[in-house]
């Protein structure tokens, strides 16, 4: 369905592309609003860097929902997310959280002090009316901190077994100042309940974990873990359930409920996740910041708590240095981010994406409909005024996909040894549209020009995998690779860098300098293609365009 026309443009290329641009249009309307982001330019090396710049301000809903309205652009970058989380916990890198001092350390401190502060009027009030006050606390990053397996570990894709070992081992620190709550609260007089989602069979390692860092509060009566389903670990009579798994709500405020019934009244329930604190059965609740992952449920039926839901709203700098400004909170959570990108590439949980149709490709068929007439207009105009026009594209989610790689294979960590592999075996399916693209650039007079970062043992691969998904006119002559620094693959002399390792911007800006240089064959690049802005600053071409991608980084 998806441009399939084949033009034979000659003298009246012009008037062609021009009705290629209206068949294409017609072909249907195009579903996502955000346009390409286009800019122009200089042509000697002149460059609108200023316009080539990440979004900062985004909306996200936290089921995933906003991939199905909002453009590429109008996703956060996965590995903007993470940069920001890691900025956030004081990971310089290595996917451990500074046990001393980070803003996450900070805002728990606030956020602590301020609830500790209270407490002795909440205790009081409580006694005045008889009651017995109580406090429940969650246990995953509420009293025990999970950054470091989340991230060092697992990479963000939760393992159930390897969790296991962790929590087997009590390899979990105490989250930030919740030890000096806890243990400040018990003094006072309140009861203190553990409720976690964590299974029976980890209720003795969780209890002994919690006493080795410094908890006294916590006893096995008072602390609720979850059924396994197996011997004696049963789903309890308190909790019923509106389908054979419960939710977290369900079982999470059935079993507060079922403490209130024992004579106590739960003065304060502490989550760090929204379904900890969602379903009632406490006076008061306390929301503790993690970003690091999302366990959504339904509100009981018949319950509407507005107030407990994630924010929708965000800023965040591709640089990740808004984890040192914006609260917990602030950060958009990356489960809803994942989720996000899923539904905009049409990911039904898989990790692949659908290629016949999703918000990704109608946003793209939008910005091709505008772009093939424009290229084809500006290729055959440059080519009768005497010059060599070329277009410029990059290869990695400009003219060949990878999102099955990035998600299905890699779960968004990048692997270069598995990349090798994909490309090597020629794995990848063309972008969506990019070889009509190219097709009618290149019948309109221009020359195609492949830019990449993959490397030059890559090289004949990733010109098999072009042609092998249907792109015809790349040539290794004009297929530039980067330089190994192994054998006779190094650095060309046309490349100077400021540093021992070139930058992607200086080895593409400069490799677009030689290009247009009588030594690289003095061409006009007429259009640069990428879908990083590291791929289009720096100049040395006509107009740059953006395609959509929020699978991942390139600064």
């Amino acid at each position: 369905m998806f441009f399939h026309s084949t033009f034979r443009l000659k003298a009246g290329v012009a008037v062609a592309a021009l009705a290629l641009g209206a068949a294409l249009i017609s072909a249907g309307p195009a579903q996502a609003a955000v346009p390409a982001h286009a800019a122009r330019g200089g042509h000697g090396g002149g460059s609108s860097s200023s316009t080539l710049a990440p979004r900062t301000q985004f909306t996200m809903a936290a089921d995933g929902s906003s991939g199905l309205t909002q453009g590429g652009e109008g996703i956060p970058n996965i590995d903007s997310v993470k940069s920001t989380i890691a900025k956030y916990y004081g990971d310089p890198g290595t996917g451990i959280a500074s046990k001393t001092s980070s803003p996450y350390i900070s805002e728990m401190s606030s956020i602590v002090a301020k609830q500790t502060r209270s407490l002795k009027a909440i205790y009081q009030k409580a006694i005045r009316h008889h009651e017995k006050p109580a406090i429940v606390f969650d246990a995953d990053d509420t009293t025990l901190m999970t950054y470091d397996m989340e991230v060092a570990d697992m990479h963000f894709t939760f393992d159930p077994a390897e969790q296991d070992v962790w929590v087997q081992d009590q390899r979990f620190p105490a989250t930030p100042s919740m030890v000096s709550m806890v243990e400040t609260a018990k003094k006072m007089g309140f009861t203190i309940f553990g409720l976690t989602g964590r299974n029976d069979d980890q209720k003795a390692a969780t209890l002994g974990n919690l006493k080795k860092v410094g908890y006294t509060a916590f006893t096995s009566k008072n602390f609720y873990t979850k059924w396994t389903g197996k011997g004696t670990s049963q789903q309890p009579s308190y909790v019923t359930c509106a389908t054979a798994k419960c939710t977290t709500v369900e079982y999470k405020a059935l079993t507060r409920k079922h403490i209130e019934k024992q004579g106590y009244d739960i003065a304060l329930n502490v989550g760090d996740q929204w379904s900890d604190l969602q379903g009632g059965y406490a006076d008061r609740v306390l929301k503790l910041p993690n970003p690091t992952y999302y366990l959504p449920s339904a509100d009981l039926p018949g319950v509407k708590e507005p107030r407990l839901a994630p924010r929708t709203h965000f800023v965040m700098k591709a640089d990740g240095s808004s984890g040192l400004t914006q609260s917990g909170e602030g950060i958009p959570n990356i489960d809803s981010v994942k989720s996000t990108i899923a539904a905009y590439y049409g990911d039904t949980g898989t990790g692949l994406s659908n290629k016949t149709s999703s918000p990704y490709i109608s946003e793209t068929q939008k910005i091709l409909k505008r772009e093939i007439p424009r290229v084809a207009s500006q290729c055959y105009a440059a080519s009768t005024k005497g010059q060599k026009p070329a277009i410029v594209l990059d290869a990695d989610d400009t003219t060949l996909w990878t999102y099955d790689m990035e998600v299905a294979d890699m779960h968004f960590t990048f692997d270069p040894a598995e990349q090798d592999v994909w490309v090597q075996d020629q794995r990848f399916p063309a972008t969506p549209g990019m070889t009509t693209l190219a097709g009618v650039a290149k019948a309109a007079g221009c020359t195609l020009i492949g830019l990449t970062g993959r490397n030059d043992d890559q090289k004949t691969a990733t010109l098999a995998n072009l042609a092998k998904v249907g792109y015809s006119g790349f040539t290794a002559e004009n297929y530039y690779t980067k330089w190994t620094g192994q054998g006779a693959s190094q650095q060309p002399s046309y490349i100077t860098c400021a540093a021992a390792k070139c930058t992607t911007i200086e080895y593409k800006s400069q490799t677009r300098a030689h290009v247009e240089s009588a030594a690289g064959g003095g061409y006009t690049v007429v259009a640069n293609y990428g879908d990083q802005f590291s791929d289009l600053i720096g100049g040395h071409a006509k107009r740059t365009v953006k395609l959509p991608n929020p699978t991942y980084y390139l600064p």
